[in-house]
């Protein structure tokens, strides 16, 4: 089984292959050197179990167009709290390609899934999110997905910032998987938008992974504050092996769980 994170810049892609070789695909952002539907193709992927949209801005689906053309997709996972034309509302014009293609694929993709379908051998998911209208901006109704690869869980908040975070925190399940949590993605890139210190009284990580290109804001510098809520583990790289407790695509490129 793997799990990998794309350094795809200031946007977010990452994939999970299952016992089975069947592929979860979480986003489809693309940056300046890589872009999933091209990676994933060299790696001899051509079907994609399950796509997560877990935030309906432009950097989490850049390259859906390609990845239509050249994957077939099964299911679809997605906020669903939002029709296509409430999405479509709150998008300021105009409406990219990428956009266009995942409000179609909303209107298409309306088949009952059985519930065998939707977890590949070895892997586990839980999705929760924000309802609209009680939430109308994007990055707090993002998905948070918890990813079990093997014995590995994986947290993954897309662009949630604080109040998004708390009103998930009402929920008790949320509450017990992030006990449970041993690589925490850091929200909304690692952005000090998306930190929110109260999910740390539940959440005490192994390592935190941002996913972020170079710094361009003040608010990209958060390496040192999530440092502060995770225990560290040793973690390869080209010159050997290091101890950390921060990994990002920004230093470290793709990122990747061989389990």
């Amino acid at each position: 089984m793997r799990f990998e994170i794309l350094n795809v810049e200031h946007g977010f892609c990452a994939y999970a292959v299952g016992n089975d070789g069947e592929v979860l695909l979480f986003d489809c952002g693309h940056g300046s050197t890589i872009r999933p539907s091209i990676y994933l193709h060299g790696l001899g992927v051509t079907r994609i179990r399950r796509f997560f949209v877990t935030n309906y801005d432009e950097d989490h689906i850049s390259d859906l167009v390609a990845i239509r053309r050249n994957f077939t997709i099964e299911i679809l996972t997605r906020n669903t709290s939002l029709t296509s034309a409430q999405i479509r509302s709150l998008k300021t014009p105009p409406i990219s390609p990428a956009m266009k293609e995942l409000l179609d694929m909303i209107d298409s993709y309306t088949a009952p899934v059985s519930a065998d379908r939707l977890e590949p051998a070895g892997l586990k998911v839980w999705v929760f999110y924000n309802n609209y209208p009680k939430f109308t901006d994007t990055n707090n109704l993002s998905l948070l997905i918890f990813l079990q690869v093997g014995d590995i869980l994986f947290a993954l908040g897309g662009d949630l910032e604080r109040a998004g975070w708390l009103e998930l925190l009402r929920n008790t399940q949320v509450q017990e998987l992030l006990r449970r949590v041993d690589m925490f993605v850091a929200s909304h890139h690692g952005r000090e938008s998306g930190y929110c210190p109260e999910v740390f009284n539940y959440c005490m990580p192994r390592l935190v992974v941002i996913s972020d290109g170079p710094i361009q804001h003040d608010t990209q510098s958060m390496a040192s504050t999530y440092a502060k809520h995770a225990s560290g583990e040793w973690v390869r790289t080209p010159s050997g092996s290091e101890w950390r407790k921060v990994v990002s695509t920004r230093r470290d490129c793709n990122i990747r769980w061989e389990i």
